[in-house]
């Protein structure tokens, strides 16, 4: 399939313009709030089943110029994917030089096998919804081990952090954690998909945002964050 523009307005991040998905099947991470479960229609064929690698996919023409999330539908650091799966992904980026890419993980401590492979320039991210367990909705790796796995990334790579959709947290534990990571910026959303996650209140919303305030991080507030702001 071609490359998935990203309309205006969307739920997905408006500073990224495409996204492209190699891999098919199910996220072995499971999350109950999962982006590519549709409350109203389900999960899309293509992500059911064992997670498995779609040839075609390699396929599609890149170009340049563009800001391209790759697996924005799956988590291609996953324990489950095959390290010649993850390096032959990267492998067709690098066929496009021209372009930023974007890559997103909920296990970051995998980056660092592949760090002399990722092109240059490229954006890496991981995923903190809260500093607390997480067994009850994920089978993600703990929040502590994806803090961990962002610190000390090389310089020529930016780095970001999504706490999306918000869960209850502990202002301190997570604003220090995001403040250590020393990333170029943090996403910030809440559930849009009426999941009912537990969520922090307006005022731990507020303090987390002073609290990164101090350690210099630019906040992306995303659209769907009002509905737990004060109005």
């Amino acid at each position: 399939m071609p490359l998935k523009k990203f309309e205006s307005g969307s739920n997905m991040y408006d500073w990224i313009g495409f996204g492209h998905s190699h891999l098919g099947g199910e996220c072995p991470h499971k999350c109950s709030y999962c982006y590519v479960d549709s409350p109203r229609f389900g999960r899309p064929e293509k992500f059911t089943g064992p997670i498995r690698l779609l040839e075609e996919e390699f396929d599609v023409k890149y170009g340049e110029g563009k800001t391209i999330f790759i697996e924005y539908q799956n988590d291609l650091f996953s324990t489950d994917v095959p390290d010649d799966w993850i390096s032959k992904v990267i492998n067709h980026t690098l066929k496009y030089p021209l372009n930023t890419y974007v890559f997103q993980t909920k296990n970051p401590i995998r980056y660092r096998g592949f760090l002399e492979l990722i092109p240059n320039g490229s954006i890496l991210g991981t995923t903190i919804e809260t500093n607390r367990d997480m067994i009850a909705i994920s089978k993600a790796p703990v929040a502590r081990s994806r803090y961990e796995g962002m610190i000390g990334l090389p310089n020529k790579f930016k780095r970001f952090v999504t706490i999306e959709p918000v869960l209850d947290f502990d202002v301190d534990i997570l604003g220090q954690w995001v403040g250590e990571i020393h990333p170029d910026f943090i996403n910030l959303g809440a559930d849009s998909k009426k999941r009912n996650l537990p969520e922090p209140t307006v005022e731990k919303i507020m303090a987390l945002v002073e609290k990164l305030k101090e350690y210099g991080v630019e906040l992306r507030e995303k659209h769907n964050l009002q509905r737990l702001l004060p109005k």
